[in-house]
């Protein structure tokens, strides 16, 4: 009789488990992240990345691919995504537009950012220590408008150098829309000088894009804080209590040499939202959000 009540609450626990299993993985954890090189790369990486996830986090994990940074937030915004790879910007835009929602990962790199000012060789310009005072008058081309290293730190140093707004320092002013798309529209001579993230420069020097003959960096901006992970603050009433902390741990607890050189990044640390502050009052001081 005792042996058939034993019995009777272990099959009762292992329904009980097997059933928060099966809810656990009914819930679907999505992600996004902003579309700041070539897509298709894109996708390979995060694909890679929700595969990861779903066994750290014993959830079905899904990569959402958006086609602007605007569309990244947005997403975000509407519970479209629980979890976003932003940048700085677009992160600080995210938060503003989630109350609760909480950066809790970055890349290791991502806390001395940098961006590369980057010239056609037929301008005849060179590397320097100091500000590039010589683009003046230029065709100059940014990234995407919400980008921090392709258009908000960027356009922050022309300003304080040359007193006025890019508009009326070069003689054309565009965006191409992502990184890769500088590098490739300053290489081919359609703009003279451009600006783009240090690491995919360096990306696209390992892979062989780079033509040292036709273009050339000018100048390396002082370091600012950039990507991190953002994650909704009702992730735990979703998923689970503790779920944001097994989140972040799963992201920083990344080791595999393949997957985080794919970003590229040498690993994750912790980050916070008081980390993107300067960030905040960057985009405050130069009108990209208002106060």
């Amino acid at each position: 009789m005792l042996f058939q009540i034993s019995l009777k609450k272990i099959c009762l626990l292992l329904s009980m488990i097997a059933l928060m299993s099966a809810v656990s993985l009914a819930q679907t954890f999505k992600f996004t992240a902003i579309p700041d090189e070539d897509t298709a790369r894109l996708q390979e990486r995060f694909n890679k990345v929700a595969q990861y996830l779903s066994k750290e986090l014993n959830v079905k994990v899904e990569y959402i691919p958006v086609k602007s940074y605007s569309a990244s937030i947005a997403a975000f915004k509407n519970n479209d995504v629980q979890l976003a790879w932003f940048g700085g910007l677009s992160g600080v835009q995210a938060r503003l537009a989630v109350p609760g929602s909480l950066a809790i990962a970055q890349g290791e790199e991502d806390t001395t950012f940098i961006s590369y000012i980057i010239a056609h060789t037929s301008t005849g310009l060179s590397y320097g220590e100091d500000f590039p005072e010589k683009i003046e008058g230029k065709t100059f081309s940014f990234g995407s408008k919400g980008s921090t290293s392709g258009r908000l730190m960027p356009e922050y140093y022309i300003r304080q150098f040359f007193k006025k707004s890019p508009e009326d320092v070069f003689s054309r002013v565009g965006f191409s829309g992502d990184h890769s798309k500088t590098l490739a529209l300053v290489q081919s001579g359609s703009y003279q000088v451009g600006v783009l993230n240090f690491k995919v420069w360096e990306n696209e020097v390992k892979a062989g894009n780079v033509d040292a003959t036709k273009v050339q960096v000018l100048w390396k901006t002082p370091t600012y804080p950039d990507y991190n992970w953002t994650i909704r603050g009702d992730a735990d009433a979703v998923f689970g209590k503790g779920f944001i902390q097994k989140t972040q741990k799963a992201l920083i607890g990344m080791k595999d040499r393949e997957l985080l050189d794919t970003f590229p990044r040498d690993r994750f640390i912790e980050a916070d939202n008081t980390m993107y502050q300067p960030i905040l009052d960057t985009a405050q001081e130069i009108g990209i959000l208002r106060e």
